[in-house]
Formats: C-alpha cells, sequence, structure tokens
C-alpha cells in the first residue's frame, strides 16, 4: 500500500492510528469514513469544493521565490503562501471540505475546537481541553452534529480526510515548483503541531528520492516536560484523542501540559501518519525554540515584507541556523499569516503583557 493510500481499513498508518473512541461515536465514525470514501473522488462533490476553494478562499495560493531571504540564508528559497487563502491560513482548506461533507450527510449542527491560532487566539492555548469538550458534544449529539476536528488527529477517520482535504497544498506547490523552476525542490519544509499543513505538503512528496522532507516541532523554551511541544522528536507513543501516536507524557503514562510561543504548535501529541513517517524514514523532523520563533519572524518580516504567522516562523528560525547544505533548493510551506501574533511578538520582545 502506497503512503498516499493509508491508512489501511482500520485506520492504521503502520503501527499507529487506530480508532480509540466512546462506543457512541463508532456509528457516525464508520458513517464519516463510508461516505468519504464515496464522496472524495465523486465529479459532483469535487467540482462544488473545487469551485467554492476557487472562488471562496482563493486557490490555488501562489508560491514566492523569496530572493532576500535567499541571499541572507545562502539557499535557494521558496514559500508556499497559504498565508495568503482567505482567513489567513491552511485551515480553510479542511474546513471547508468537511462542512460540505456535513451538508451531504444531513448535519445541521458543526462543532469545532478552537485549536489553532487562526480559529481564535484567546482559546488557543487549551486545545486539548477543548478537543475533549469538542468530542463530548460530539458523543452526546452524534445524530445532528458534525464535529469538524481541525488536524490529523483524532479517530479514524479524521486523519485520513483532514489529509485528503490538505493535500491540495504540496499539489499546488510541486506543479508551481516545477513550473517555475524546471524540477522538484531538494527539501521541503514544514511546522508540526498536530501537523495538517505538513501532512498538506509532504503528501506530494513523500516517497521521492530526490526530496528531503522536514517538520519542524515547537522546542519551546527547553527540553523538560513541560516546556516544549516536541512529540516527535522528545515524545514516546501513546494513545491521545482517539489514536495511538507520539505524545509528551510522563512516567506514569500522564499527558504532560505544554508550552510554545505560538498557540497552533502548543498540543501534546501529533498525527499518526507523522509518526508513521518518522519511524520509516521518509521524513524527519527537527525542533525549534521560541527564540528561534522570534529571529524568524523578524529576519522573514526585514528581508521580504512578509509577516508570518508564528507557527511557520519556527521553520524560518530553524533555516538560520544553516542546516542545510549551501545553496539548497528548499520549498517551505509558509502556513499562516501573522496578524494574529503581533500582540505576543511584541510582549515576547519588549516585556510587556500582552
Amino acid at each position: 500500500m502506497s503512503v498516499a493510500t493509508r491508512p489501511d481499513e482500520h485506520g492504521r498508518f503502520g503501527a499507529y492510528g487506530g480508532r480509540y473512541a466512546p462506543e457512541v461515536l463508532i456509528p457516525a465514525l464508520d458513517e464519516l469514513y463510508a461516505a468519504w470514501l464515496e464522496l472524495r473522488d465523486d465529479p459532483g462533490f469535487r467540482g462544488e469544493l473545487a469551485d467554492l476553494l476557487r472562488d471562496f478562499v482563493g486557490r490555488p495560493t501562489p508560491i514566492t521565490h523569496a530572493t532576500h531571504l535567499s541571499a541572507e540564508l545562502g539557499y535557494d528559497l521558496w514559500l508556499k503562501r497559504e498565508d495568503l487563502a482567505h482567513t489567513g491560513a491552511h485551515k480553510i482548506n479542511n474546513a471547508l471540505g468537511q462542512v460540505l461533507l456535513a451538508k451531504r450527510l444531513g448535519k445541521r449542527r458543526i462543532i469545532a475546537e478552537t485549536g489553532a491560532g487562526q480559529h481564535g487566539v484567546a482559546t488557543a492555548t487549551a486545545w486539548k481541553e477543548a478537543v475533549n469538550e469538542a468530542l463530548r458534544d460530539w458523543a452526546a449529539s452524534v445524530g445532528t452534529t458534525h464535529y469538524v476536528i481541525g488536524s490529523v488527529v483524532g479517530p479514524h477517520p479524521f486523519p485520513m480526510l483532514v489529509r485528503d482535504l490538505q493535500r491540495v497544498i504540496g499539489d499546488e506547490a510541486r506543479t508551481q515548483y516545477r513550473d517555475r523552476v524546471g524540477k522538484d525542490p531538494e527539501y521541503v519544509v514544514a511546522c508540526v503541531g498536530g501537523g495538517s499543513n505538513a501532512i498538506g505538503m509532504f503528501t506530494a512528496f513523500v516517497g521521492s528520492p530526490e526530496v528531503r522532507l522536514f517538520g519542524v516541532e515547537a522546542g519551546g523554551v527547553g527540553s523538560e516536560l513541560g516546556r516544549h511541544c516536541s512529540s516527535l522528536t522528545l515524545g514516546q507513543p501513546g494513545i491521545l484523542h482517539g489514536a495511538l501516536s507520539y505524545l509528551l507524557q510522563d512516567a506514569d503514562g500522564q499527558v504532560v501540559e505544554t508550552h510554545s510561543i505560538s498557540a497552533g504548535l502548543d498540543y501534546p501529541g501529533v498525527g499518526p501518519e507523522h509518526a508513521y513517517l518518522k519511524d520509516e524514514g521518509l521524513a524527519t523532523y527537527v525542533s525549534a525554540t521560541d527564540g528561534d520563533a522570534l529571529d524568524g519572524f523578524r529576519l522573514l518580516a526585514r528581508t521580504e515584507g512578509i509577516i508570518p504567522a508564528l507557527e511557520p516562523a519556527h521553520v524560518i528560525g530553524w533555516l538560520r541556523h544553516r542546516p542545510l547544505p549551501d545553496g539548497a533548493r528548499v520549498l517551505v510551506n509558509l502556513s499562516g499569516r501573522g496578524d494574529k501574533d503581533l500582540d505576543t511578538v511584541r510582549a515576547a520582545l519588549t516585556g510587556e503583557q500582552p
């Protein structure tokens, strides 16, 4: 089975994923899985979604040759501009697709967690609790409600469903890059919290012998538990929110508190497909600190006049350390814009309260 068609019928990406959910949710998950298998290649559904992505979201989003940043870092650096999508981030790709799917299922009520920054900065730091509360609400109202989960996490089929809706990022980017450069990039890099923007970008390139994939996690302010969100680089396998993947837990197996300056990366686990890609050596995962993110934020704003969200600013901050060969062809998923983060950045740089 190819990576692009995973998971298997049990919702497994290798050893990871699955469906660890209350019994009351199993019929709704079965219904969702069957509906998505039927609709994801249905011409009517795909056409309606494509029209919305074009006319409402503004797809395809462009790629930008970051010439000034390239000169400063010594790379040939391109940015996939998800920050230019309507609402300011990649999240809209998944939300539209899932709401359209819910409409086909006759669900008249929509719920969602407020996990990523673009869904609301004030509540975004409570993503772990927000997902739990959304699952509880869904369990009590499955007959009329669809839960639009925001990332490639949760019980099967959510990691597959969200991956399929976000892969438009990488499919566009690979075609655009080849049209502009004439070949594939050598490196594709994206930030990783739950992991939807990275999976959306990686899926088009997974398994290509010419391309290396790097996911950058939030290293926070230290390597001790509670001071970072580096589930893949510092965590261990366990079960969270209905799936088996890498997560941050203490010696007793209890999920621990996390920290990141970026709300969208402040999550104690990661999507199971990323765990599979890590273990199979199909992608490499690293981390960048809060300080790296602030440096990346300022660097991209200074060199290109682009204000990134703090989430992809981790990628720019990681690249500042020049971890890749000189002259490397690098494609970065700029997953969101940074107007939502200006107060946070100002507070971090001045020591004032946001």
